[in-house]
């Protein structure tokens, strides 16, 4: 069974304990390895200057690139994310691929009076949902499931930290996937 590997590439500091915590929700969302891995490389070209965001696409090549090899790479990052037709997204998956990347920047929004209790809380949704991507999964229109498509905070709130049944045995088939319902 192939490994996911989560691997810090912010800018700040990480919390080892946010990650340990993101490591065992992980493990038990897809019940396979989840090693928490480190580098000291960082993508250096995903930056754009006018937007200042970060390109999740050059995110992608480079966890692909520089990461552990083999399994799933799933990098976490404090800078915020875009792809060209949207203003920022969470995170991206390529679709059935190797790698997923979720951002905290915009999961840290309205998240007093909880703190980092609920950016821990979101970026474990997030992670399972950009994941599940990396395993085939599309997006889900079951109330609550989590890998239903989340534009705010507050959709990614009102998501259950696990897949939908339906979801969860498209994950345990073959096929690796399935179709939008």
């Amino acid at each position: 069974m192939e490994p996911v590997f989560i691997w810090w590439i912010g800018e700040g500091g990480v919390d080892p304990d946010s990650m340990e915590r993101l490591r065992r929700h992980l493990l038990a969302s897809f019940e396979r390895p989840v090693v928490l891995w480190s580098s000291p490389e960082r993508p250096r070209d995903a930056y754009d200057p006018r937007r200042k965001q970060h390109l999740t696409s050059r995110v992608l090549k480079f966890l692909l690139e520089a990461g552990p090899g083999g399994g799933k790479v799933l990098g976490i990052t404090d800078r915020d994310l875009f792809i060209p037709i949207l203003t920022f997204v969470f995170g991206e998956a390529q679709l059935g691929g190797g790698a997923a990347v979720v951002s905290t920047a915009r999961l840290a929004q309205d998240s007093e009076p909880f703190g980092a209790a609920l950016v821990t809380e979101r970026l474990a949704k997030e992670a399972v949902h950009e994941l599940g991507h990396a395993f085939g999964l599309v997006h889900c229109g079951t109330p609550g499931c989590v890998m239903s498509r989340s534009s705010s905070v507050r959709d990614v709130d009102a998501k259950s930290h696990a897949l939908c049944d339906a979801c969860q045995e498209r994950l345990l088939e073959p096929s690796g996937g399935g179709v939008i319902r």
